[in-house]
């Protein structure tokens, strides 16, 4: 899983190095890269693993070809991603579109989201994160728990 969070420096050439824990995870899963877009919910960069990115075109794929919505989905999902591979040194180019729709500027947050990651400037995320937690104190008792019975 992606869990917690890390601040680190784009370098003069664009490059961050992914933290250590995260391209772990994504080399046990038979990735040397991550798949990266804007996202459309927040001002950060969306990262997922590629088997996700399938996930998400497959639940595209099955709607009706000719209905708006899979186009809607495709577009803000498919066409904006982009395969980030690992450098030697475990770094990934982000381009500059990404970088713009994130505002970031020389550091940037990597925010761990159990089985993805986003990438966020630091300022924002802080916002974000404030909002977030009392967000999820009003709506905790939406979120359950799944109990198995021990046979």
């Amino acid at each position: 899983m992606f869990l917690s969070t890390y601040e680190n420096k784009l370098d003069k050439k664009g490059r961050v190095s992914v933290p250590a824990s995260f391209r772990s995870h994504l080399s046990n899963l038979g990735y040397n890269g991550v798949v990266c877009f804007p996202s459309f919910n927040n001002q950060s960069i969306e990262a997922w693993p590629q088997d996700r990115i399938e996930k998400i075109s497959n639940s595209i794929d099955s709607l009706n070809p000719f209905e708006e919505k899979r186009d809607y989905f495709a577009t803000s999902v498919l066409s904006e991603s982009i395969n980030l591979q690992f450098d030697n040194e475990g770094r990934i180019s982000l381009t500059r579109k990404l970088i713009k729709h994130a505002k970031i500027k020389n550091s940037m947050i990597f925010v761990g989201q159990g089985k993805t990651f986003q990438i966020w400037e630091p300022t924002l995320f802080e916002k974000f994160k404030v909002n977030s937690k009392k967000k999820a104190n009003i709506n905790r008792a939406s979120l359950k728990w799944e109990h198995q019975l021990n046979k």
